[in-house]
């Protein structure tokens, strides 16, 4: 390594100066605002964990994305969270422990060993919340109301939520008799969309003609609210379970529809994401001018199960970082008083006076530091006393 490449970064690492930094903090601190107003308790969880809890019931996927390491002490292996949601699970099921409905909060970097999209920073910085114990539509709907309030206060000129459920997709594979094999083929068809390879693998693997048309139609089940009506019509007699997924769609769309007037809801209901563990409503928020979504969440009832507490759970994670890359945080006005620091007692008092009424104030010792203080304030001597005048 040569003396320059010492302070490169590896790919996807990114480090966030300050310009960036006061904004996204600001944003962080408002959400986890918003979210005690709502009632949800902050829970730190640490960066790492062993394996065994940190990735158990998880997909593959987050197995993939999860940094594994060797721990010195026990030579047991350990992982960097990719994910926060596991560790709250814990916690609801081991380490505060309620008989009732749980609602925590949190904040943190999670790692990935790989970023998610080629411009993706691979140490997001997460806000979220797990609502753990409530198995009614009406918890589905908090959440998705409290991600719908996270998009207003980071200033999303449009508040746009897709919604979609895994059980439709269950229904459907239950219906037509797939193996394990072929449910997780299609699967992976259905991800990309594939039209063509969809109908093919339908015609090979679907002996049954309306279940076929079903599985063929289901990537263009997607649009406005009235896709939903149609999606109930022609599950109706083939899939009924598929009918009680639709039903809850519906019954958030109304809610969502009176809370949030101004939100754009689209449904796809052949929206996967998250499959192998969600087991309910699953929504996405997206920004305009960001690929990816900006946040994301679900209903996953049978995670606690691996910690020995089955609990019914939804909950969702806002990627502030990605925020912040949208350009629509405010920017970062530091201002401030520069002073040029003296031993006088009655200087060093006004100054923590100004600084325990919120001011920020920079001690400076000559005239180039002033320059550089980012300050546009002076506070300056009078001679019998200080006052701030302007730069």
């Amino acid at each position: 390594m040569t003396y320059a490449d010492r302070w490169l970064l590896p790919d996807g690492v990114e480090e966030i100066l300050p310009a960036d930094a006061k904004p996204i903090e600001f944003l962080r601190r408002q959400l986890l605002d918003l979210y005690g107003a709502w009632g949800y308790d902050l829970v730190i969880p640490p960066l790492l964990e062993y394996t065994d809890s940190l990735l158990i019931g998880l997909s593959k996927d987050v197995d993939l994305l999860t940094f594994k390491v060797t721990d010195l002490l026990t030579g047991r292996t350990l992982g960097i969270r990719a994910d926060i949601t596991p560790q709250t699970a814990r916690m609801d099921a081991h380490s505060f422990t309620r008989t009732g409905a749980n609602r925590l909060c949190y904040a943190g970097h999670v790692v990935y060993t790989k970023p998610k999209n080629p411009l993706a920073t691979r140490t997001p910085i997460q806000a979220g919340v797990e609502f753990y114990g409530e198995p009614g539509i009406a918890a589905d709907i908090e959440v998705v109301s409290l991600l719908l309030e996270s998009l207003r206060v980071a200033g999303l000129p449009k508040l746009h939520i897709d919604l979609g459920h895994v059980g439709i997709y269950r229904a459907l594979v239950s219906a037509a008799g797939l193996s394990a094999a072929q449910e997780e083929s299609f699967f992976e068809l259905l991800q990309r969309k594939a039209m063509t390879e969809i109908r093919v693998w339908v015609a090979e693997n679907i002996q049954i003609p309306a279940i076929a048309a079903l599985f063929v139609d289901l990537p263009l089940l997607a649009g406005d609210k009235s896709i939903l009506a149609v999606a109930r019509e022609r599950f109706a007699v083939l899939a009924p379970d598929a009918v009680e997924a639709v039903d809850q769609l519906i019954a958030v769309a109304d809610t969502i529809e009176k809370r949030y007037p101004q939100a754009v809801m689209y449904f796809d209901l052949g929206e996967l994401r998250g499959y192998h563990y969600l087991t309910g409503l699953v929504f996405a928020a997206f920004a305009p001018g960001y690929g990816n979504p900006v946040a994301s969440g679900g209903r996953y009832d049978h995670i606690g199960e691996v910690f020995g507490r089955a609990r019914p759970a939804t909950g969702f994670a806002v990627d502030i970082t990605a925020l912040g890359k949208l350009g629509i945080l405010p920017a970062a006005n530091c201002g401030g008083i520069a002073v040029i620091a003296s031993d006088d007692p009655a200087q060093w008092a006004v100054i923590q006076q100004l600084r325990a009424n919120g001011e920020r104030v920079v001690s400076v010792f000559d005239s180039q530091s002033l320059a550089e203080s980012g300050c546009d304030r002076q506070l300056v001597s009078t001679g019998e006393t200080y006052k701030v005048e302007a730069l």
